[in-house]
């Protein structure tokens, strides 16, 4: 009773400010990271190996994949240190490698190079 209640709270207040709300079962990484994650670590894997400039990956979603925006400009407008952060934590979840955060994401995480809020990441930013 109480679920249903607060679900329909919820679902009127998303469409009260303009959003969509969905609904998922309670898991680790819901639907948008257990989807997404991979994808942008699957991003930085391919530009690690040389496989195409970061231009080239991002310009290929954007135009391919009709994306607002690529995976590593995403990654960095995301922040890599929450995105390394919540890679780990899958990972450990589901050891499934897909989660498993790439040597570069560790690099520049430790680099500091942390994407727009330290003014450098795959991209350079102006503070």
């Amino acid at each position: 009773m109480y679920l249903q209640r607060t679900i329909k709270t919820a679902s009127a207040f998303a469409d009260s400010i303009g959003k969509k709300s969905i609904m998922c079962k309670d898991s680790m990484g819901f639907i948008v990271n257990r989807l997404g994650v991979p994808f942008l670590l699957a991003a930085m894997r391919m530009l690690d190996e040389g496989l195409a400039t970061k231009e080239d990956i991002d310009q290929g979603v954007v135009l391919g994949l009709n994306h607002p925006m690529g995976p590593l400009t995403l990654s960095d407008f995301l922040g890599l240190d929450t995105l390394y952060y919540i890679a780990c934590a899958m990972y450990d979840e589901f050891k499934e490698p897909l989660y498993a955060p790439p040597p570069i994401l560790k690099k520049m995480v430790t680099a500091g190079l942390l994407g727009r809020k330290s003014g450098k990441g795959f991209y350079d930013y102006k503070i």
